[in-house]
């Protein structure tokens, strides 16, 4: 109990000295809520992406083109064969007419592909893999392209591997951004805990003289240096919560005209509490690495 209540009034000391300082206090706040806010907000916007591409990507599937003349005895094997084959879930068989029939439907160009002498677009089948992995749909897709009478071998989920790299490329470039801000937290905190030590050195000194120990002194400056850690990533939650509000209305109004409901998600309670934990644990380790580089050189003369 007198250990609890020896680090409550460390604590509401700790509070009050952040209070008599409040331009200093706020700046260094506000410095760091800034510099958590960013990687925090490429975290958010790649998590975003990440869930917009697995919307749109679906289930994957493989086109395969027939060769133009393909007689309808080989297009009844190749269907066959296609559905005995242990990778494939099951197939659909689109006629050339009925392609060209959906084309006009889409594209509106209905005029215009009336006007063709004959129909350009080949018979095709649509294959839905068993697997949905990078490495299996590779596989089927090079196996089929070995095949007789197949014109062409179409991934249609292809330009998600290339999404899916772009975003691997994201989180490195947030991970080294995290880093780096990181180490420059850690080393605003250490300043401003070494003029601290500097300013309240006398103080140190006759504390030393009555017998107090180095963990008694060093426990005001660790709590000093949590907090504004903890309030840095409060404010940098404020920002970056700030930000996808303002953000979303904008997204809003942009995805209205396209019939989607995508917008930007929000920082999730276990995202947010890692937030708020880290950066209050960068505030007490720059805060000890101070200490524990300065406190030693005190000595009562």
């Amino acid at each position: 109990m007198r250990f609890l209540i020896e680090h409550l009034r460390v604590l509401h000391h700790t509070l009050r000295h952040l209070l008599l300082t409040p331009n200093a206090s706020l700046l260094n706040i506000l410095i760091i809520g800034i510099a958590l806010s960013l990687p925090v907000g490429g975290y958010v916007l790649l998590k975003s992406v990440q869930s917009l591409g697995s919307q749109i990507a679906g289930t994957p599937q493989i086109s395969v083109f027939l060769t133009t003349g393909t007689s309808d005895s080989e297009i009844g094997r190749i269907g066959e064969k296609l559905k005995q084959h242990a990778a494939i879930k099951r197939i659909e068989f689109v006629s050339r007419e009925l392609a060209l029939k959906k084309l006009q439907q889409t594209t509106g160009l209905s005029d215009m592909i009336d006007g063709l002498s004959q129909n350009p677009l080949p018979d095709a089948f649509v294959i839905y893999p068993k697997e949905n992995n990078v490495a299996s749909l590779e596989v089927l897709r090079d196996e089929l392209k070995t095949w007789q009478h197949l014109e062409h071998v179409q991934l249609d989920s292809a330009w998600v591997q290339k999404l899916q790299a772009l975003l691997n490329f994201g989180r490195m470039a947030v991970a080294i951004l995290a880093t780096l801000l990181s180490f420059a937290l850690i080393a605003i905190t250490f300043n401003t805990i070494r003029l601290q030590i500097l300013t309240r050195r006398e103080e140190i000194e006759v504390a030393k003289l009555i017998g107090a120990t180095d963990a008694f002194i060093r426990r005001p400056f660790l709590y000093f240096g949590l907090i504004q850690g903890l309030l840095g990533g409060i404010a940098a939650w404020l920002l970056v919560a700030g930000s996808l509000q303002l953000l979303n209305y904008q997204v809003s109004t942009l995805t209205q005209l396209y019939a989607s409901s995508f917008s930007l998600q929000r920082l999730s309670l276990g995202d947010s509490m890692t937030l708020l934990g880290f950066s209050a644990y960068l505030g007490w380790m720059g805060a000890w690495f101070s200490v524990s580089q300065h406190l030693w050189r005190i000595e009562p003369r």
